[in-house]
């Protein structure tokens, strides 16, 4: 990687940090500057506008959490508790990038400004989707999941009962909620997901 690749890498770096705690609009090109410590023309010498390093900074924060969120699932053969684990890695891992969901931050900040932004944020909960679906989809063929499943909508009442939680808690300061979003998930998961003939 030449030196301008490591210096683009490293602005996309900060304002990864930058927009997920302040939002796209707080995040002042000063803040960016200063971070970087590189002026307004190093910068942007890299970007075509503050809306490209936005979505990008997005793109960079997102794949921080999900890797966060998939951790040790590879090592876990059936279905369910594949979905247990990420569940529980939503609640007790956090990503390396500070100021919490990129998803759920970048959902409300985009609403009303940056096309580009909620375009990257909306396939980025797409991929979130298809993966969960597609574990939940295998649980099914494998039978370890009930074959009565809906994919899609187990996958989004997982999403939105943790992305829900998690603005609850952000509010409270405090993971209550998030806690008892994953004991209410895990107990659905194990009465009315896991095929009954695949009980621990």
């Amino acid at each position: 990687m030449g030196k301008g690749d490591q210096t683009r890498q490293r602005i996309i770096a900060e304002a990864a940090s930058l927009f997920n705690r302040r939002g796209y609009h707080g995040g002042s090109l000063k803040d960016l500057m200063e971070a970087t410590g590189l002026e307004k023309g190093g910068i942007y010498r890299h970007f075509s506008s503050k809306e490209e390093l936005a979505a990008l900074a997005f793109d960079y924060a997102w794949n921080e959490g999900i890797e966060a969120r998939l951790h040790g699932m590879d090592d876990i053969s059936n279905n369910v508790d594949k979905l247990k684990q990420l569940i529980t890695n939503f609640v007790q891992r956090r990503p390396s990038i500070p100021g919490g969901c990129p998803l759920l931050n970048t959902a409300v900040d985009s609403d009303d400004g940056n096309p580009l932004l909620r375009d990257h944020a909306r396939r980025a909960l797409k991929g979130w989707q298809g993966r969960m679906e597609s574990i939940i989809a295998d649980g099914i063929e494998s039978r370890h999941i009930r074959a009565r499943v809906d994919a899609r909508q187990l996958a989004n009442l997982i999403i939105a009962s943790l992305e829900g939680a998690l603005m609850i808690s952000r509010l409270e300061r405090n993971n209550e909620a998030l806690r008892d979003a994953q004991e209410h998930l895990h107990a659905y998961l194990e009465a009315e997901v896991r095929s009954p003939n695949k009980r621990k």
